[in-house]
């Protein structure tokens, strides 16, 4: 009988219960950590709302518990930001466990972080572990999903990306985040104050260029909130008319003058149709629509969880979803 893949969860917010959930389903997986500075000493399965106790207390000191249970992955859910969080990936590292990420900046870190992704990668390779951010987007609906679909193409001229997101079943933090129910002065002040985007269209333009082998001279990206017309709610917040319902963010990817990128990110509560689109301009033309869109937060634990085994067969070093084999879902118990 094989050996199971010892797991240690890093990071016990709504996003680390999300995966924790999935991952206990999964009969190759052990869980064997939990680490958080919330919820200290509570059981992991209480926390992740499992029903079930699993003998895995959730401890706020990572070298301790990294040092005890000497996982083969970590899972990791933490942060948006990888100057933040890299002290963790060290932890980690160092501790001779690969990671998979859900932290954005860490999906393609080599445009925007470029000394920090060498050193992540340098950081790895010495310590004989695999490290890979990923997630739905960034990690799939926005980069690698739009890069597949070009593997039917003789030419590629343009790639377009489209998610549409009513935000009204989304958790509350992610309402927040994306500015639901603020005035649109309170919106703009956010913005301006850089805490409230999507954080993840520039490294989604820089993957797809790169695995297309084109060099851009620039990446920008806009950010509006989406204003309500009518009263529209959620069961956490009410957006009364002329407030942000949500975000429209827009990154494209330039190259001569001409955009050859343009991922068309909203999210907003109200949205009468959620959807995730791709449109290629090439030989042929693509255009392939998710009708109802991908759920973000079942995607996100999905695309974490599946991505282990392809994590622990890669070389070491510093990986990224473009890189890998193709990740499919793994069996359930």
């Amino acid at each position: 009988m094989a050996r199971k893949i010892r797991v240690v969860q890093f990071g016990c917010g709504p996003i680390g219960c999300s995966i924790v959930r999935l991952a206990a389903r999964k009969p190759g997986f052990e869980i064997v950590g939990a680490i958080d500075l919330v919820n200290v000493g509570r059981d992991l399965g209480e926390v992740a709302a499992l029903h079930r106790d699993i003998g895995v207390k959730i401890s706020p000191n990572a070298d301790a518990v990294l040092k005890e249970t000497k996982p083969d992955i970590v899972l990791h859910a933490t942060g948006s930001s990888l100057p933040t969080i890299y002290p963790q990936l060290e932890q980690i590292a160092r501790a001779g466990a690969s990671v998979v990420s859900s932290t954005e900046e860490l999906s393609y870190p080599f445009r925007k972080h470029p000394e920090l992704a060498a050193r992540i990668d340098r950081l790895a390779k010495e310590n004989k572990v695999a490290i890979l951010g990923t997630g739905v987007n960034p990690g799939f609906l926005m980069d690698t999903w739009p890069l597949a679909m070009t593997a039917v193409c003789q030419d590629v001229r343009h790639v377009k990306v489209v998610r549409i997101q009513d935000a009204s079943p989304r958790r509350l933090p992610f309402q927040k985040k994306i500015g639901a129910g603020r005035t649109i002065e309170e919106f703009n002040k956010l913005v301006a104050e850089g805490t409230l985007r999507h954080v993840g269209l520039a490294e989604s333009i820089a993957m797809i260029a790169a695995g297309l082998g084109w060099t851009l001279d620039d990446i920008t990206e806009t950010i509006e909130p989406v204003i309500a017309a009518e009263e529209v709610r959620s069961s956490y917040i009410t957006v009364r008319p002329g407030q942000a319902a949500g975000v429209k963010q827009v990154g494209h990817g330039w190259r001569k003058g001409e955009e050859m990128i343009n991922l068309d990110f909203q999210a907003y509560i109200g949205a009468r149709e959620s959807y995730d689109a791709v449109y290629i301009t090439g030989v042929p033309n693509m255009e392939v629509v998710i009708k109802g869109g991908t759920h973000g937060d079942i995607a996100t634990a999905a695309m974490i969880v599946n991505a282990v085994p392809r994590v622990l067969a890669a070389p070491p070093g510093l990986t990224t979803m473009k890189d890998l084999p193709l990740v499919c879902a793994l069996p359930g118990a």
